[in-house]
């Protein structure tokens, strides 16, 4: 198979492409990402070094009308599309730059499969369309319906409805993943988990948003992209796949948790004030994928965190460039990564 996928340099997209190179080493892998912040300059060098010469990159917007080009250039049977903006925060505060990426990109990435032909498209969404949960509801289905309430979640919601709408009027071969919180080695520090870890590394305050009581459901990143591959190889287009490995906690029992596996007093713990609109829970039924494709997850909780925290603190050197602004804001713009070459007709 000859992949593309989008957003490869971030967290989760990274991980599923060194999957993707040892699972299948007989395929070739084309990696688009535009370096956004939260693509760590490392993570490219990595991949570039572990796929050879069955690896390309492109330092693309996913916007971008070359990306038609690439698509017929590579030759590409399948696109994994991760690229997104993803933290709720930020989203708060400049909802523009998810809608351009999030819909606008997405779009744009659907229209070039279908001008090219015969391409098999994974759309990577998320279990924030569904929206906030109270403690009793049951878990959501595929067929819940979405009720996004940040920015960031009204957007991933709206770049789905692209795709099945898409799907259904030009019948391409689209499918949906929709997944749970993530965690695991390489995630940016923005996020829960790696803020927790490395704020309690250097013996500083652990914010907690509200009263911490918050209920999200956890995979660890590996299980995640094993599930992607499943829907990849044996999904039917159309379709949407919840992808969980129905793990949900309270977000204050999590950091207990990983302060317990760091030896950190839980005195670094600092409540704040609560983001706006926040969601009070997020649960996912996974029963479609693992009945119908047979996918399991194969990490507990406890297992994947354990692996997690162990990771971080042996690679300190990887999360600290990121918390250093001056050093990172020089590393992105000196950067120069091993750029596939383009065509004249793309430039």
């Amino acid at each position: 198979m000859r992949l593309l996928v989008t957003g490869g340099a971030g967290f989760i997209g990274s991980h599923f492409i060194e999957y993707f190179l040892n699972q299948y080493p007989q395929s070739e892998v084309t990696n688009l990402d535009c370096l956004t912040y939260a693509a760590h300059p490392d993570t490219v060098d990595r991949l570039a070094q572990l796929g050879g010469k069955k690896y390309s990159f492109y330092k693309l917007d996913i916007g971008d009308s070359a990306v038609t080009q690439i698509l017929k250039d590579r030759k590409i049977d399948a696109v994994v599309n991760f690229a997104a903006e993803t933290h709720v925060d930020r989203s708060i505060l400049d909802p523009q730059a998810f809608v351009k990426t999030n819909i606008l990109g997405t779009q744009n990435l659907l229209q070039a499969a279908r001008t090219v032909g015969k391409i098999r498209f994974v759309h990577v969404s998320t279990d924030e369309v569904y929206g906030s949960l109270e403690p009793g509801d049951p878990t959501c289905t595929e067929a819940t319906p979405l009720d996004p309430n940040s920015p960031y979640a009204a957007s991933k919601a709206g770049a789905d409805l692209l795709a099945l709408a898409t799907q259904r009027t030009y019948q391409q071969d689209i499918l949906i993943t929709r997944c749970t919180n993530n965690y695991g080695p390489y995630q940016f520090p923005e996020k829960l988990l790696p803020l927790v870890i490395a704020n309690a590394l250097e013996d500083k305050a652990v914010p907690v948003y509200g009263d911490g009581k918050q209920v999200r459901d956890w995979i660890y990143v590996e299980d995640h992209c094993r599930g992607i591959d499943t829907v990849l190889q044996k999904g039917k287009a159309g379709e949407v796949y919840n992808i969980s490995s129905s793990a949900e906690r309270l977000n204050i029992d999590i950091i207990k948790k990983t302060l317990g596996m760091l030896a950190k007093s839980e005195s670094l713990i600092t409540y704040v004030g609560d983001r706006p609109a926040h969601d009070r829970r997020y649960g996912l039924n996974p029963e479609k994928i693992r009945t119908e494709l047979g996918w399991q997850p194969r990490y507990s909780l406890e297992e994947g965190l354990k692996a997690t925290v162990d990771w971080y603190v042996k690679n300190q050197d990887w999360w600290k460039k990121v918390r250093n602004k001056d050093y990172f804001k020089y590393y992105q713009a000196n950067y120069q990564p091993k750029v596939s070459d383009l065509s004249e007709a793309q430039l």
